[in-house]
Formats: C-alpha cells, sequence, structure tokens
C-alpha cells in the first residue's frame, strides 16, 4: 500500500517533560540489564521493539557490549504476564520496560523498587499506577498514549463523520486491566454528548473476538471503537479481518491497525513513545529516579486514514476529514 503523507507531524513539546534528543555514551567497562516484557509475539511486537533498540543505540547502548536485554512475550495470553515479572524480577535486572495496562500491572505486582518504564499506557493515575503525570511517585514512569480520557470523545465523532446515519456504535473493551472501568466510562459520556446509543462488548482474548464481532451485527451496531489494549494490539490483524468481514466501519488508536487495513486510527505514535522509553532508561541508569522523572504525555498525535478499506466498505471520507489527517493510505 502506498502511503500519502498529507501534512508534517506537529510536535508539542510536553510541559511536564522534555528529555533530550541526545546524550553521552555509557563508560566502558559498565554492563546494564534490562528487562523487556510485553504481552504480544515477538513479531506482533517488532515495530515497537525495533524502535526502542534504535533509540537505545542512538544512546550509545550497544546489545552484547554495555547492554544485554532480557526480552519476555506473552504470546497474546495475559495470564503468563505475572510469572514473565517475576521472572525479570529473579534476575535483578536495572530497569524494566514495559508496553500496556496488563503489562504494567503484572510487573508493579511483581516488584516496587526496580525501575519501570512504561513505553505505553493508558491514564496511569487512574489506574493507579502512578501518583500523578507530574510527580509519579514510586519506581514507575515513562510515557501515556493519550492526552487524557477526552481524546475517546473524537473516536465517536470520527465515525459520526464517516458514518452520519450511524445511530448505534459498538465499544470492543477489554474490562480487565486497571483503567478500563475510566475508559468505558468516557466512551458512556461521549456517546451521551453525541446523542448515539452505546453498545459495550467485551472480549478478554483472541478466542472471544468472533463472538464479539457476532454480537455487534446482532444487534445492529453501526461502527465500532476498539479500545486501547494490548490484546487487542496483539490481534490487531484478526480484529481488522473480522471488521472487513462483517463491514463494521472500526476506529483504533494506533496507525499500525490501519497501515494493515484498519480503516482509522487517532492516538500517539507508539512507535515514537517506545524510542522515548529508550530516553527514560538511559536517565535511570546515569541515576536518575523514576519518582522524579514525570511522565510523558503523547506530543505526537496522528489521525491515519486508510481509503481502500473505505472504498471496501462503500463509505466516502468526507474531504474536512481527509484534510485533518497526517497521513492517507490508499
Amino acid at each position: 500500500m502506498k502511503m500519502v503523507q498529507r501534512r508534517k507531524f506537529l510536535f508539542a513539546s510536553s510541559a511536564l517533560l522534555v528529555l533530550p534528543l541526545t546524550t553521552n555514551a555509557q563508560p566502558r567497562g559498565k554492563t546494564y540489564r534490562i528487562g523487556y516484557i510485553q504481552t504480544a509475539t515477538p513479531e506482533e511486537q517488532e515495530p515497537l521493539t525495533r524502535a526502542f533498540d534504535e533509540g537505545l543505540r542512538e544512546l550509545g547502548y550497544v546489545e552484547g557490549q554495555n547492554i544485554v536485554v532480557e526480552r519476555r512475550f506473552a504470546w497474546g495470553k495475559q495470564e503468563l504476564l505475572p510469572d514473565l515479572a517475576v521472572e525479570l524480577v529473579r534476575l535483578n535486572v536495572d530497569v524494566i520496560v514495559t508496553g500496556g495496562n496488563p503489562v504494567i500491572a503484572a510487573v508493579k505486582r511483581a516488584t516496587s523498587t526496580i525501575p519501570v518504564v512504561m513505553g505505553s499506557s493508558r491514564d496511569p493515575v487512574g489506574a493507579g499506577f502512578i501518583a500523578s503525570l507530574a510527580r509519579p511517585g514510586g519506581n514507575i514512569t515513562g510515557s501515556t498514549n493519550d492526552t487524557g480520557l477526552e481524546i475517546v470523545g473524537k473516536y465517536l465523532e470520527f465515525l459520526k463523520e464517516i458514518v452520519p446515519r450511524a445511530s448505534r456504535i459498538a465499544l470492543l473493551l477489554n474490562p480487565l486491566p486497571p483503567g478500563a472501568a475510566n475508559y468505558r466510562m468516557a466512551v458512556e459520556n461521549a456517546a451521551k454528548n453525541l446523542g448515539v446509543a452505546l453498545q459495550v462488548v467485551e472480549a478478554r482474548g483472541r478466542d472471544g473476538f468472533e463472538g464479539a464481532f457476532a454480537m455487534m451485527v446482532r444487534e445492529h451496531a453501526d461502527g465500532v471503537v476498539v479500545q486501547s489494549d494490548p490484546i487487542f494490539f496483539t490481534a490487531r490483524k484478526q480484529i481488522v479481518e473480522l471488521a472487513a468481514k462483517n463491514r463494521l466501519p472500526a476506529v483504533y488508536h494506533a496507525r499500525e491497525v490501519v497501515e494493515i487495513g484498519g480503516l482509522l486510527s487517532y492516538g500517539g505514535s507508539l512507535d515514537y513513545q517506545f524510542r522515548r522509553a529508550a530516553m527514560y532508561v538511559d536517565k535511570i541508569l546515569k541515576g536518575a529516579k523514576p519518582a522524579d522523572l514525570a511522565v510523558e504525555q503523547s506530543a505526537k498525535i496522528e489521525l491515519v486514514v486508510n481509503l481502500r478499506t473505505a472504498k471496501a466498505l462503500g463509505l466516502i471520507i468526507p474531504q474536512k476529514l481527509l484534510l485533518r489527517a497526517d497521513r492517507i493510505i490508499e
């Protein structure tokens, strides 16, 4: 698929934290051990792992020379996360890099002393991971891939622009991770403000997706908002295929989903955030305390539209929406 750049990304400096783009390489002779734990398979996580690894290299860290990275993947099975987190703690790593609320929750239960960097998170204050964005406290810091729960209102607004007749919108939700209840409440409030009915459909793993989409169709949903969740990101190919099969316009939080056939995404750039995670690791390895490193809200919000998917669904994307898009895939 050909990607057409519609306009330059806007980079808004975070008022909470500004990290330098470059820093000095680590002194020779010191080898650090970094834990890296994710819900996805290695292949599904590869774009974000690559961004993190590139970020480390740019800062002077070379695997096998001054760092060792202990990578752990749950292969889409959230129930494996607690044991994987404990395993990293037993290895006495210097810092643990996570991605997504289920992973953060598992690591938080496993350690209160080893520094933890959130490669991505959703509402980390509401989820109970940190005390505040400016002063997180404890051993956890990093990034949040939204600018506040109000961003979910945009998902419904985009669906209404694309499908003006939409009167019933589904929310595909994993209720298990910390913060899921707050996310659901935000979407419910946004639906009420837009005057559309909301159908909440829960799925806790890959085996629940077929039934979830069947339920949406039975109850005549006009579109679906897919929650920001590692399980859904991990299974993005399956979800995109189900949305296409059931002819449901869907809005996602990450451009990686749209790149493989999703209709539209709006949210922080995950690969950008994982590259930034390397900067947090660098700060911590040089002596900074996570409690003192402000959590960075996503400074790079992308609107990505897939015109090929829109055509397959028989939809016409409004011109004003296309003009707002950061990237169009056609």
